[in-house]
């Protein structure tokens, strides 16, 4: 049984100051969560003052939300969809050449079921070059999503996703492999 007046976030760290925190949560309503169409490149921009490490030709869209940019990492010519969600809880890693389209949700943080104290765990993400990941996608913490392949629409990823492949479902098994 759950008992969530025991909850705590164990040794988890922010990663930043409060201070910093908040300037990013303004930031970020303004120009990455509002419907207006701020360039990209400002985006880009506002994310790597925040400590992000963003590479050239990054293309990131309305309505993206990334929750801690000082655990954030995208390579060259990398393109963010809308409403994209990358809860960064520990760092997210997507390598040059990669697409995550609309709504797919990058979930880097969960909880122990099994602890009484429902207690938080965290794992990165990385997202390796020239890889896909369709829209509506759930990519889980602690994956990688191999060099050259697609997580079909919907799909949700429990697992590592081998290189050049494709992999659809829930949970996401591979249908085809490529090259």
């Amino acid at each position: 049984m759950i008992d969530l007046a025991g909850y705590t976030t164990g040794d988890f760290q922010r990663g930043a100051s409060r201070l910093k925190e908040a300037a990013w949560w303004i930031v970020r309503a303004m120009f990455f969560q509002s419907a207006l169409p701020w360039p990209s490149g400002l985006r880009v921009g506002l994310l790597r003052l925040f400590g992000a490490k963003v590479g050239e030709g990054v293309v990131i869209r309305g309505q993206v939300n990334i929750t801690f940019p000082w655990r954030f990492s995208a390579g060259d010519h990398v393109w963010i969809g809308e409403e994209t969600l990358i809860l960064s809880l520990a760092p997210v890693a997507i390598e040059s050449n990669c697409c995550i389209s609309q709504r797919a949700f990058l979930c880097t943080g969960s909880h122990d079921f099994s602890s009484p104290a429902f207690s938080l765990r965290t794992a990165p993400i990385t997202i390796k070059e020239g890889s896909w990941v369709a829209a509506g996608a759930f990519i889980a913490p602690g994956v990688s999503v191999g060099p050259e392949s697609m997580v079909a629409a919907g799909s949700v990823v429990l697992a590592d996703v081998p290189a050049k492949v494709i992999v659809r479902g829930n949970p996401a098994a591979v249908v085809k492999q490529l090259g």
